[in-house]
């Protein structure tokens, strides 16, 4: 009998991409966030992957190293029960905002722009961002 590559709970790489996340927006490494917890940064990279599931008492542990709620690891996690609500719901792949917030540049966006206190330069910013997206729909 072949083996077969058993593929990651969804939740599980769910919850998985919102560690990495929450560990980006702190500027850890995945080396730092190893030692926090005592554990190889080989076995964070599992968890975030999603290829090892985290069992609670880590990610009680991962949620006080990080400085967020369990909560935050489960927020807009994929539902089955939610299946047939799916018209109502985003697309999958609607984590655009984790994927944005994964890449050095929506990083620093996200960090520079939390740092405006003026919400009329804010709604500037994203008037701006705005107007520079709808020309690219034109090229």
């Amino acid at each position: 009998m072949a083996a077969t590559k058993k593929t990651p709970n969804p939740i599980d790489t769910h919850v998985g991409s919102r560690v990495r996340l929450r560990r980006n927006m702190l500027g850890f490494s995945q080396e730092k966030l190893g030692e926090s917890l005592g554990i190889t940064f080989q076995q964070v990279q599992k968890y975030e992957k999603g290829t090892n599931r985290i069992g609670a008492s880590r990610l009680q542990r991962i949620s006080e190293v990080l400085n967020v709620p369990v909560s935050f690891f489960f927020e807009d996690a994929p539902s089955e029960a939610a299946a047939p609500l799916r018209g109502l719901r985003e697309p999958e792949g609607g984590d655009y905002v984790v994927d944005f917030l994964s890449t050095s540049e929506g990083l620093q966006l996200n960090k520079s722009f939390v740092k405006i206190s003026d919400p009329k330069v804010r709604r500037r910013v994203i008037e701006l961002v705005r107007s520079l997206a709808e020309g690219e729909d034109d090229s």
